[in-house]
């Protein structure tokens, strides 16, 4: 009995060690998972993405360089959450989601410029100064980007309400953040982007909507006066900006029926395309769509606001591209459009982000794998060959 004393104690110590060890590996698996699925799996899926080939000038025999080529990216409707709606799970799982391909994203690809296209918050058509402020801090950390990349942002509906919510407050708070100032172009390597504020698009002649109706009609005179398609007299007086014909850049999209005539697997659910669009509340007015395509003649229009992908071409040749949402909260495939754009020309490409539902799969196949390995560790799952057997043997006693 002396004997066995001590060597049962070492069979308990190695049979301790063994489970530390199991247990050990169990633990780096679950977090090799992890970091497959929230970290790894971004850099794997948009590693993938190539900005657009353009021919430059250079090809064409000019002596201007690719340098001349401005990379952009394009998202929408990032929807960050507030104080009222949002739970703090949801807050924590789609914002992560978001910061990660962003800044994947930034550091793989490395645009010029990024523009957000409207509803950046969920809540600031209502929150109040301290919820503004504690969304802005948030927004600032997720989008944090180097100084040599330019981050515009665009206001939407619920960054400052539908028309009847807007306020001169809460669009100035929204320009004091983000520069942003309703209708106002800029230009980027001889490129010119017109930034328009489509909820001051309602043309029921109120304060917010006239002030941006009169700057929308200088913008499109100082590029009209580029193109030369005033007289030098009407234009003594007007910047000039580059010949280049613009970019419309907006929330809402131009008018157009539904999204019937949408394709694309990021394009709305069937059930939904059928469904009329609503004028000023889903797509801009009839009226104010023909006014910027009159003024501006743009040679692209980008917008968001549908959370789903469509291309429609406007007067046959004016195309527009709605760009989905970039949260898992709004669409289980978000994505975002890399252009490479010149004065003259431009190519675009879709980039999509990891799909919600697959990395919840991993996720579930992962923890379906632990539980089955837990229960067999600790003999609580009994492996199938004993199972017939103790079957076999119940029905023989029978």
């Amino acid at each position: 009995m002396a004997v066995l004393g001590p060597a049962f104690g070492i069979v308990k110590i190695l049979r301790s060690r063994k489970r530390g060890c199991f247990l050990l590996t169990l633990l780096c698996f679950a977090f090799f998972v992890f970091l497959v699925c929230d970290f790894l799996v971004y850099y794997v899926v948009i590693v993938q993405c190539r900005w657009p080939d353009i021919r430059t000038e250079t090809q064409r025999g000019s002596k201007r360089t690719s340098a001349s080529v401005l990379k952009a990216m394009f998202l929408s409707d990032t929807h960050l959450l507030g104080e009222i709606k949002g739970h703090w799970l949801d807050k924590l799982r789609r914002e992560w989601q978001m910061e990660r391909a962003f800044q994947t994203a930034l550091w793989l690809l490395q645009p010029d410029i990024v523009f957000i296209l409207g509803d950046i918050f969920d809540e600031g058509k209502w929150s109040s100064s301290q919820a503004w402020s504690e969304d802005v801090k948030r927004f600032q950390k997720m989008f944090r980007h180097p100084s040599d990349t330019e981050l515009v942002a665009i206001v939407g509906n619920h960054d400052i309400g539908f028309h009847y919510e807007m306020t001169t407050y809460k669009l100035s708070r929204f320009d004091r953040v983000f520069n942003f100032t309703s209708e106002k172009l800029i230009t980027r390597k001889g490129i010119n982007f017109v930034l328009v504020n489509s909820v001051a698009r309602e043309g029921d002649g109120c304060i917010i909507c006239s002030t941006a109706e009169a700057k929308l009609i200088e913008l499109s005179r100082k590029l009209n006066c580029s193109w030369k398609k005033h007289s030098n007299k009407e234009c003594g007086d007007v910047e000039q900006l580059p010949a280049s014909e613009p970019i419309l850049l907006q929330h809402y999209p131009l008018y157009r029926r539904s999204d019937s005539d949408c394709t694309g697997e990021d394009s709305a659910p069937p059930e939904e395309k059928s469904i009329p669009f609503k004028e000023k509340y889903d797509v801009l007015s009839q009226e104010a769509s023909r006014k910027l395509i009159w003024w501006f003649h743009p040679r692209l229009i980008l917008s968001g606001h549908t959370h789903s992908a469509c291309e429609v071409l406007h007067d046959g040749k004016i195309p527009e591209i709605s760009i989905p949402s970039f949260s898992w909260r709004n669409r289980n495939n978000p994505s975002f459009i890399m252009g490479s754009i010149t004065p003259t020309d431009y190519s675009l490409h879709k980039c999509f982000l990891p799909f919600e539902n697959r990395v919840i799969t991993i996720y579930c196949t992962a923890g379906a794998l632990l539980l089955v390995l837990l229960l067999a560790h600790f003999r609580l799952l009994m492996p199938p060959f004993c199972f017939a057997q103790h079957l076999i043997i119940k029905h023989k006693e029978v």
